[in-house]
């Protein structure tokens, strides 16, 4: 099972995304053993074999570590309110926050 899982749902016909869901693994099952598993059931199946629902990060593939790294560094602290100088706000439109 562990194989067929580490080859990626393109492996097996999903190659819209590269995502295992619930619903996929539970016809995979269905397909290799002929065995029939409820959304729940497939959960816990996992669970047992150490696998963890896990949502991936998206990053542009164009993201610039080095630049942001600078960014952060050098322009931040510029942009960044110094503590302790945050006014307070009020919701109302009519009436002003009292001090």
């Amino acid at each position: 099972m562990e194989p067929a899982l580490d080859a990626g749902p393109a492996a097996h016909g999903w190659v819209e995304d590269q995502r295992w869901t619930l619903a996929r693994v539970t016809a995979l099952i269905e397909q290799l053993f002929r065995v029939s598993y409820t959304l729940g059931g497939t959960s816990y199946l996992l669970h047992r074999l150490g696998w963890s629902p896990q949502v991936p990060q998206r990053r542009a593939a164009e993201r610039d570590e080095d630049a942001i790294a600078t960014w952060v560094k050098e322009n931040w602290p510029s942009v960044e309110r110094p503590p302790g100088t945050r006014t307070r706000g009020s919701a109302s439109r009519t009436k002003q926050a009292s001090r």
